[in-house]
């Protein structure tokens, strides 16, 4: 089936006349339009395009498709305009990218209170980034980095991947096994206990047991609940386990409902990063929920930062 996107990419070389002029007007990047030029030749079965070194030049099929689709791309164009603008004159909406719990944590409780409209959008690490280069979204919070030239990134926070327990937890064995570096019967122990954790990502207590134990955790969840935020809520007032983020603890840790059992041995520890694209007309809204980010995270430090500050 065919792609709509692929038309107004090919839209976009023919006004322009090249794939770097087209990849600019769509905020994405060149080796996507590319791609989707090659999709459509591929899917009508024809080239729609000469290519030279300075020009796209386009074929008798290229002008026939153009003017068959410019009205019809063009009102499509100007129905996304209108849908992201707000009853208030050019209020500006930007879509975000992140995990649920993250946004739980940082955005929500200002979400009201912004100047411009938001969309958010729970999705996947790579998904968030493709959707980023094609322009659907203007903002990715992330752990990880990926490759784009078009993307640019900038760190802004670390989270830890810890243990932790509810509040009447009784841990006694587990700390006096730590303290007599007994891993083993530490490993076993915890295996006995009560468990929490997520239907869709299991990867933090997977990693958190291969780096700690050097084993995939042999054990069942007792609690599958729909996201991490579940979990802590959970733990605030039962008895339990769970390997989470740190910074989403932190609220019921100061009023002693959830402990940190252990950090583990090394440390887990995730860098955050802000996604963009290079050229971006929402800078100003995009710096706006930075700040907010910035005021409920702990500051990203870097390691040579740390080592001179000892």
């Amino acid at each position: 089936m065919v792609n709509l996107e692929w038309y107004r990419t090919f839209k976009a070389i023919y006004e322009t006349g090249t794939l770097t002029g087209a990849a600019q007007a769509l905020y994405a990047s060149q080796p996507g339009v590319s791609l989707h030029l090659g999709s459509l030749e591929a899917y009508t079965g024809y080239k729609l395009f000469d290519r030279s070194s300075r020009r796209m030049v386009p074929t008798e099929r290229g002008k026939v498709l153009y003017n068959h689709i410019k009205e019809a791309i063009t009102k499509l164009e100007d129905a996304e305009q209108c849908f992201r603008k707000s009853t208030e004159k050019d209020k500006p909406t930007i879509s975000i990218g992140m995990c649920m719990e993250t946004f739980q944590y940082t955005v929500e409780p200002y979400i009201s209170s912004l100047p411009f409209d938001v969309i958010i959008k729970f999705v996947e690490y790579k998904d968030a980034l493709n959707d980023l280069d094609k322009g659907i979204l203007d903002l990715v919070v992330s752990s990880r980095k990926g490759s784009d030239k078009n993307i640019e990134y900038r760190a802004f926070s670390k989270e830890k991947i810890v243990l932790v327990a509810g509040r009447d937890t009784d841990t006694d064995g587990f700390e006096a096994l730590l303290e007599e570096g007994d891993l083993n019967r530490a490993r076993d122990w915890l295996k006995q206990q009560t468990w929490y954790g997520t239907t869709g990502d299991m990867e933090q207590l997977r990693r958190f047991w291969n780096v700690n134990f050097n084993k995939h955790p042999d054990f069942k969840c007792n609690y599958i609940v729909p996201n991490k935020t579940s979990i802590v809520r959970c733990l605030s007032r039962a008895k339990g386990l769970a390997v989470l983020p740190d910074f989403l603890c932190l609220g019921e840790m100061e009023k002693g409902n959830i402990k940190l059992l252990w950090e583990g041995e090394p440390v887990i520890e995730n860098t955050l990063y802000f996604a963009m694209r290079k050229k971006t007309i929402y800078a100003e809204e995009i710096k706006c929920i930075e700040d907010i980010f910035e005021e409920k995270m702990p500051a990203y430090q870097p390691e040579e930062a740390k080592v001179i500050s000892k």
